[in-house]
């Protein structure tokens, strides 16, 4: 029933769908597919992260992004095609946009005891040890309460609440940590460039860690955009374009940006640090047989999640 105009993005706790309470997981799974059936997002508290955590883990990518641009591209890898290590200022831009978004990031994908053959290593810097403790720590907490929400969306799509396990068990998963640069000189950029334009996430779920300042926005239905805004015990969740797909658009995933502050902000950096759920490459995305009908007729061809990845990175120019 996707006939309601949220005002904002609806708060959730995923202790309800946990809690082994019946009503209570019947609630949560009726109100998240409500929320991801019109505006594409929710707020969950209660998914696993500590402030102690949060807070270290930004510290530490705080200190590595501060450090000299000649220091952090030792540690960009072109033929990885931005998969793992630094991705360096301006490289990455939205799906049909030719100027680079105003920002710089650091991928990392499963750790190594839960990695595939097929992924690459991840690369640590030295220049920071702690990064390396914070950032798995995070990844496999976030990856734990994603594997919670897709039991719930499972289960709102009528398929087994186990559906997603085995599919996002070792998944191709990467945390990413953002650094929106200050811009000393407005005028020295593009007059379209924004730090991060308009656009639908590429994977399954997007688990998104507080950002450090305004400006997230979510386009809703009726052509306005919103503010995106969590509490600080929460996490931002939302739907990716694979889950979408999978659908066939039953489940939104919404497009959303970050723009640029106003003027007298536009020396400060942003930090924000979101963990993009993908599942294993060999996932079927073919839209599923309960989503298709006469009223919503089948929108996509048949793709892999793995065939999917390499098109999209390839349209957002990190991969030729």
């Amino acid at each position: 029933m996707a006939d309601k105009l949220f005002s904002e993005i609806p708060s959730l706790d995923l202790l309800d769908f946990t809690s082994g309470d019946p009503k209570k997981k019947n609630d949560f799974v009726h109100a998240l597919g409500q929320a991801y059936e019109n505006i594409g997002f929710v707020a969950i508290k209660n998914h696993g992260l500590s402030d102690e955590l949060t807070r270290s883990l930004y510290d530490s990518v705080k200190k590595f992004f501060y450090l000299d641009d000649d220091v952090k591209k030792h540690y960009e890898r072109p033929e990885l095609f931005g998969q793992r290590g630094y991705i360096s200022k301006g490289k990455e831009k939205a799906k049909d946009r030719n100027t680079g978004d105003l920002k710089e990031f650091y991928h990392v994908g499963q750790p190594t005891e839960n990695k595939l053959p097929e992924y690459p290593e991840n690369i640590w810097p030295k220049e920071v040890p702690e990064f390396k403790e914070y950032t798995i720590s995070a990844y496999q907490t976030l990856e734990k309460a994603g594997i919670e929400m897709l039991r719930a969306i499972a289960i709102f799509l009528d398929l087994d609440e186990h559906y997603f396990d085995d599919k996002v068990k070792q998944g191709n998963s990467i945390l990413r940590q953002i650094h929106y640069f200050p811009i000393e000189n407005p005028e020295a950029i593009p007059s379209d460039a924004v730090r991060a334009a308009e656009h639908g996430d590429i994977n399954l779920i997007t688990l998104l860690m507080g950002a450090s300042a305004d400006g997230l926005q979510v386009l809703r239905r009726d052509g306005q955009w919103i503010p995106i805004t969590a509490l600080p015990d929460q996490i931002v969740v939302n739907v990716g374009d694979m889950l979408s797909r999978l659908t066939n658009n039953k489940l939104k995933s919404t497009i959303h940006r970050v723009v640029n502050p106003p003027r007298e902000l536009m020396k400060t950096s942003r930090f924000s640090i979101p963990f993009f759920m993908h599942p294993i490459s060999e996932m079927d995305l073919t839209c599923l047989e309960n989503c298709v009908d006469e009223k919503n007729p089948k929108q996509y061809s048949d793709i892999t999640a793995g065939e999917f990845l390499n098109l999209r990175l390839r349209e957002i120019g990190l991969k030729a």
